[in-house]
């Protein structure tokens, strides 16, 4: 594997010039993008980059995390507040995944996406609106473990860290989770199975493979 040395900017630069002439190969007019990566790689961050460079080349987009489809913290937390088993299995909502984000941009799908269901501050529903994500828009998903599913995407990007890299860079309250993110590298082994791979245990200049 060759990485090459890059700033975050130049990546979302050349993310979405990728992007412009993905074609989805089920005949979708909405490509699907997965920024995978566990919370102390920020993927999100890296899919705003994207959508933001997407807009000045004026198409269209919709970032959307996972984050907003979690579970109610009854069924979340419902071997404790910090069982990694849950955390790995069973704290987002795939189900409305599949139906409110992947449904609607299937082949004949009408485009219209929930960009969140759930809120977990206030665990209640977000109510937010659909929205109208046009054809050739682009959905940027963020999250972790989303390459463990059998979820649509046209192209995936992992953001890795090292182990120790992972540790220093996750808050001590969330330690917890470290052994969920070490059974996702065991099993699904992420830096692989991804089309672009983005190191970023130095958070000022990543390297990437794509």
């Amino acid at each position: 594997m060759r990485l090459e040395a890059i700033t975050w900017e130049r990546l979302g630069d050349l993310l979405a010039e990728r992007l412009l002439d993905l074609k989805p190969d089920d005949g979708s007019p909405w490509p699907r993008i997965a920024f995978d990566g566990a919370p102390a790689a920020h993927p999100g961050d890296l899919a705003q980059r994207v959508s933001e460079a997407l807009r000045i080349r004026g198409r269209s987009s919709l970032v959307v995390g996972t984050e907003g489809f979690l579970r109610p913290a009854s069924l979340r937390l419902e071997y404790g507040h910090e069982d990694a088993e849950a955390y790995y299995n069973g704290w987002v909502d795939t189900g409305a995944l599949w139906r409110e984000v992947f449904g609607p941009l299937d082949p004949g799908g009408d485009g219209r996406v929930l960009p969140d269901l759930w809120d977990p501050v206030t665990d209640r529903a977000t109510r937010s609106p659909y929205v109208q994500l046009p054809p050739g828009g682009v959905l940027l998903l963020h999250g972790p473990f989303l390459l463990r599913h059998w979820f649509p995407f046209d192209l995936s990007v992992h953001v890795l860290l090292s182990p120790g890299a992972l540790r220093r860079r996750t808050p001590e309250p969330e330690h917890w989770t470290l052994p969920a993110f070490e059974r996702y590298e065991t099993e699904v082994d992420p830096g692989a199975t991804a089309d672009v791979l983005v190191r970023a245990d130095d958070p000022r200049h990543p390297a990437w493979n794509g």
